[in-house]
């Protein structure tokens, strides 16, 4: 049955391809470039067609990349005007770019799609917790469970209600792009919470939607009193310890349509930005390099998501789309970043860098990007 997640996350990751390339693709036919193939994967053709144009349509046995190759992509054709070389510079960029912004695209329209129908990161309270559900729950008495300064079953204005949509927790944003997701704001505060500082401390200040008006409400934790148990999980008999209980439950909330629309390009750059700074941590070595993986891993962890839940997947697509934007827009030899910055610099001098200087970067660079991708991927599953 697995296997069967291991081919969609194939297919996904095939998927994120084709959009990519297509871009260079669509871009290309509109500014009338002349192109040889399209291709989706590497080695072995597997599937061809040659259309009325003459471009060749391919699906290639190791569908882990692909390809839009243009007619004199490689040399100075000077005898061909159709030869990509020969094309204006900012033409060529625009091709270049096409890919990254298909990509980036398709992340907002699956964002969008995410927001509308399971939501992500911003809370919408559910329930209250009582402290006889804590009592319940821990087996324990109601003398164990202690209010916080203010109490959440009170009818108070300044309390939270079900239906509430929490946009603000302790002065922070609910927003992963900022950092500041429901459950870190919350982990946070608990973290810092003491049975010295309980009474004074344990309050967080919010900002709700309610009933489509901005309200502020403050809430505060239970602290329970638990039985203390040694290593061996054993009763220390005479002693207690503390732990300290959210008092609500919160689901993810489902965006209307309007509002999807205009949270779907921000979130999607929020994810960029989470890519961003995942690569800054890495190059930083505040990021270990098992943490990160190249194709296999990728497929590895579609697979296992999606097999916990299919929805999983409404959150995969956008974010490894947003990633594939970002992985490609770097100046780095072979990928779309760097073509661009050889065509600017090709603008402004108003002559191109030697062909087979250029050439020769990027085949080094694609050689030592697929030992990359193929070290980080055997690294990931060892360390």
């Amino acid at each position: 049955m697995y296997i069967l997640y291991i081919l969609l996350a194939i297919v996904v990751l095939l998927l994120m391809v084709l959009v990519h390339e297509f871009g260079h693709y669509t871009i290309g036919r509109m500014l009338n470039f002349k192109i040889t193939e399209f291709s989706v994967g590497f080695g072995k053709a597997i599937f061809s067609h040659t259309n009325k144009r003459g471009e060749l349509i391919s699906l290639r046995i190791f569908p882990l990349g692909g390809y839009c190759a243009f007619a004199g992509e490689e040399e100075t054709s000077e005898d061909d005007p159709e030869a990509f070389t020969n094309q204006k510079p900012w033409k060529r960029i625009l091709v270049f770019l096409a890919g990254v912004t298909f990509n980036f695209a398709f992340a907002v329209i699956f964002s969008f799609i995410l927001l509308c129908t399971v939501g992500y990161d911003i809370p919408q309270v559910t329930n209250i917790i009582a402290p006889n559900d804590i009592v319940k729950e821990f087996n324990l008495k109601e003398e164990n469970i202690i209010n916080g300064p203010y109490s959440p079953l009170a009818n108070e204005d300044y309390t939270l209600k079900p239906g509430d949509v929490i946009i603000s927790l302790d002065g922070q944003k609910i927003d992963f792009a900022y950092s500041s997701t429901y459950n870190d704001v919350i982990t946070k505060k608990i973290n810092s919470l003491t049975k010295e500082n309980f009474d004074t401390q344990a309050i967080l200040d919010a900002v709700v939607i309610r009933d489509g008006e901005y309200k502020d409400v403050k809430l505060s934790f239970y602290r329970v009193e638990m039985q203390k148990f040694d290593e061996n999980n054993n009763k220390i008999e005479g002693e207690t310890t503390f732990t300290y209980v959210w008092n609500i439950n919160a689901k993810a909330y489902v965006h209307t349509v309007s509002e999807a629309v205009e949270r779907s390009v921000p979130f999607t750059f929020g994810l960029a930005w989470t890519v961003l700074k995942s690569l800054w941590l890495l190059i930083t070595f505040q990021l270990p390099i098992s943490s990160i993986g190249g194709p296999i891993t990728t497929i590895a962890t579609i697979a296992n998501f999606t097999k916990q839940s299919a929805l999983n997947l409404l959150v995969l697509i956008p974010l490894i789309s947003a990633n594939l934007a970002i992985f490609n827009i770097l100046p780095i030899p072979a990928l779309d970043g760097a073509h661009i910055v050889f065509t600017t610099i090709e603008a402004i001098r108003k002559k191109p860098i030697k062909r087979e200087t250029e050439n020769m970067i990027h085949t080094i660079g694609l050689f030592i990007l697929f030992g990359a991708v193929i070290l980080i991927d055997i690294l990931h599953f060892i360390l």
